[in-house]
Order: structure tokens, then sequence, then C-alpha cells
């Protein structure tokens, strides 16, 4: 029968270098004892034997009193690192963005923004509401189409409402040209493919992202139709001249696009679009009929784009009916046909 003495010294237990615990069994219980010390004297309670086990046995009114006592001083230490942080809580501020209990908070039951084409007139219509957005959302100038970054900019009909195309439209349909931004859509393709969350839809129907989460993988960009997301392909706060210090910048390989202004409508203010366009855009809650956008709606000829893809958009961009008059139906219907209501009326 072998002894201790004849294993060999690697394979020994107590060997250094072997791989195994260098405590022998007489040492390994007075290092438990000696454990003991360490312990709060809150619940701290005797280790068992060897036969029995080596777990505490703590008294339950002293159990009690340790997980008040770990459950206070962790709300404690939660509430001065988020003082520390900036971040109060909903009750206690209502300047954190996107998080405000204030009455003055402006709310809808689906938000929608009515684009009137009319009132916008000249280039430096659309600089003034894309230069407001883009620079109280730190959106990065980069002068490469390829790898620009925006959130609102100005496009014509032929891209904007390719499927309305055709060799019969007015001519001044044609060469209008239209604010293009995120449509904030009721079946957002975008938030379907994330596979973060990092885009979500809020419910008050605003398509919403948590930049934190954002990996880069392009999935909404790819989903959306309207083209209205950016990928940071360097750092944004280069290509920034000065930034914003009421909004955060984004990183390299973040996602972003138009939020519809959500931490101005958290203070009761309207988007920055809205108030730099002079009238020219609406903003309001479509599911209210009393609402300065229903108002308008009813009232005018107003288009979506890409309605048949079933994405629900929810900026909607009013005409000039008179552009859809008696002149414009004869410009618009096809040669021969105009020529047999001339003659028959002859």
């Amino acid at each position: 029968m072998s002894t201790h003495s004849d294993i060999p010294p690697m394979n020994r237990p107590d060997t250094p270098g072997s791989g195994r615990p260098d405590v022998s069994e007489r040492r390994r219980r007075e290092f438990l004892t000696d454990e003991q010390s360490f312990l709060p004297s809150v619940g701290r309670g005797d280790f068992l034997t060897d036969e029995q086990s080596f777990l505490p046995s703590v008294d339950r009114r002293d159990f009690l009193k340790t997980g008040l006592f770990f459950g206070f001083a962790g709300l404690g230490g939660f509430a001065l690192l988020s003082t520390l942080n900036g971040c109060t809580s909903p009750e206690t501020s209502g300047a954190v963005p996107g998080y405000s209990t204030k009455s003055t908070a402006l709310t809808a039951e689906r938000w929608g923004l009515v684009v009137d084409v009319r009132r916008l007139n000249s280039v430096a219509d659309f600089e003034s509401i894309a230069a407001a957005c883009h620079y109280h959302h730190n959106v990065p100038h980069i002068d490469n189409p390829k790898n620009e970054v925006k959130w609102i900019w100005e496009d014509d009909f032929e891209h904007c409402f390719e499927e309305l195309e055709n060799a019969y439209l007015p001519s001044e349909i044609k060469e209008l040209e239209f604010p293009a931004l995120c449509n904030h859509c009721e079946n957002p393709p975008c938030v379907r493919v994330c596979p973060t969350e990092a885009t979500f839809k809020r419910e008050d129907g605003i398509v919403n992202m948590d930049y934190h989460r954002c990996i880069g993988c392009r999935f909404c960009m790819t989903a959306c139709p309207y083209n209205a997301r950016s990928l940071n392909f360097f750092d944004p706060r280069l290509y920034i001249d000065e930034i914003y210090p009421d909004f955060p910048t984004r990183e390299k390989g973040v996602v972003e696009k138009c939020n519809f202004c959500v931490e101005r409508l958290e203070v009761g203010l309207e988007p920055y679009c809205v108030e730099a366009s002079e009238g020219a855009l609406l903003f309001g809650d479509l599911e209210d009929p009393e609402s300065e956008v229903r108002q308008a709606l009813t009232e005018g000829l107003s288009i979506r784009r890409l309605t048949e893809l079933g994405t629900g958009p929810n900026v909607y961009y009013l005409l000039d009916e008179d552009q859809y008059g008696e002149e414009a139906q004869e410009e618009a219907a096809p040669e021969g046909e105009a020529d047999r209501e001339g003659g028959s009326h002859a």
C-alpha cells in the first residue's frame, strides 16, 4: 500500500506548481476559520465542520438586517452615481432629454409632419431649415456624398416621388424641390431588422434611436426605402465646426437620422425645422381632428412617399391644387386625346 511519500512530487496535492491547491486538509480548515475575521460583524455566523458543510450559518434576523443594509446602501450609491453623472430622476428634473415628466411636454397619439411645398420658394428656405436641424443635433458636415451624414436635405421630385413619375406630369410639379427626412413610419422596416433594438418606435409614433446600442451593421439603412439614415464612417466630431452642448455627439460606426426633436418635445417646444421654416412646416397630432396638421391636410392636396410599400409614412407634402386644374389636366392628357376633346367642342 503506497503512502503519501510514494506519490511523485509533481502529482502531490500540496506540491507547488502541480496545478492543485497548496493547502493541506489541516491548513484548509485553519484558512476557513481565519476567513471569518474578514466578514462583516452583522450576519457573520460560524463556519460548519467538514462533515456538514463550510457554508456560513446565518441567523434569519441577522440575514434580513444585512439585506436591508446592503439594499439601502445600493440605492444610495445609485443616487450618488446618478447625481455625479447628471442623470437625475424624472420626478426631480425635467431637463433630462427624453425623460421629462413636466406638464409642459408636448404629447400626441401619433406625431406627423406636414410640409407645405408651396411656401418653400428658394434655396435659402431649405438651407435655413437644414442648418437649424444639423447645428442643434451636431450633424457633421462632410462634403463627400458617399460619406455624408444628413438628417434633412433638399431633393427633387424624381428622387422623392419616383413612383409618381410619368411623362405627362405638369412641369411645375417636376421642377419642385422637397425637404427629405425620416418618415417615422407606422410600420417602420428599420425597426424590424435592427438586431440590437437600437432603433425603436415610441408609443407616439416617433422612430427613435439609442446610439449606445447601435453596432453599425447598417441593416436599418438597407431596409429604409427613403435613404433617411447615415453611417458615421469617421469620427463625426472632427467635422463639426461648433459642437452644440445640449445634444450628444455620436461616434464612428454609429448610424443616425432625424428624431423629430424628441428632446424639444419633452420641454414643450416644436422641432427645430418647424421653427426655422416660418410656417412652411407644420407639426402635430395626426389623430387629432382639430390639430393644425389635420386641418391643413383636410383643406389641401397632399402626397406621401412610397405609400405602396405599406410603411405608412407620417410625413405629408402639400401641393398647389391649381397645378391639377383644367390646364394641368390638358397638359397631363396624352397627345391626341386633348385634340379629340377640342374637336368635340367645335
